[in-house]
């Protein structure tokens, strides 16, 4: 009877949602987000969130090595972005009883910390030995001397922080029986900018304004 109960009410003033997110300037995973929200109004709420993303150049592209390890060709840089946000959500369509989505409007802005990490390469500089170092198109110009990338996160001590600002809108479908808890999906276009141009790779031509439509699945609770 308790579950029938809360199936049948929806409303909320509290959520913390967990997302993994999937947009065009990323790979496979484009980035993991926290959202913590509040209700202002009947039909409105407040949020914080916090997205931390890959982010990288349209040309980048995959080649194999002879030894079947993957690299990017041309790319000497990682941008890893974290954006800190404030938002409105507005809530559209309330969900039915036991069935229906709910769907929402959003907006938020906030700062951007861009850390600029060097992309390593593992280059052959004899017929036995290599050298793990960040690509340089005027030093490393052959594509078969190149043996692979360099370890996971490799540089990343080196790394740069370039300071930006980003904004994003959205609409927003949420599905799930029960107020406790919460899945959905968010799709949106997010608008970055960095106060410097970001090399990604050199020999090509880089931004240091990046614009992106995405898809956040997510996942959280409510109370």
């Amino acid at each position: 009877m308790g579950q029938g109960r809360e199936a049948g009410d929806y409303d909320y003033d509290k959520e913390v949602l967990f997302g993994i997110n999937k947009n065009f300037n990323g790979g496979l995973i484009g980035g993991l987000y926290l959202k913590i929200g509040s209700r202002i109004t009947e039909n409105t709420f407040q949020f914080f969130s916090l997205e931390m993303a890959n982010v990288k150049n349209p040309k980048e592209a995959r080649y194999s090595t002879i030894l079947g390890n993957s690299f990017i060709y041309g790319k000497s840089n990682y941008l890893y972005s974290i954006r800190p946000q404030y938002g409105r959500e507005l809530i559209l369509f309330k969900k039915a009883p036991q069935k229906g989505v709910q769907v929402s409007v959003l907006s938020a802005i906030g700062p951007s910390f861009g850390i600029i990490a060097p992309y390593y390469i593992e280059y052959a500089t004899s017929n036995s030995e290599s050298t793990r170092v960040q690509y340089d198109p005027e030093v490393h110009q052959s594509l078969s001397y190149i043996l692979g990338p360099g370890h996971l996160f490799e540089g990343l001590g080196e790394s740069q922080l370039a300071i930006g600002a980003n904004v994003k809108a959205a609409l927003s479908f949420e599905f799930g029986v029960f107020k406790s808890n919460v899945t959905g999906l968010e799709l949106g276009y997010e608008l970055e900018g960095f106060t410097k141009e970001i090399p990604l790779m050199p020999t090509t031509e880089n931004r240091q304004i990046f614009q992106s439509a995405y898809f956040t699945l997510f996942y959280g609770f409510r109370k």
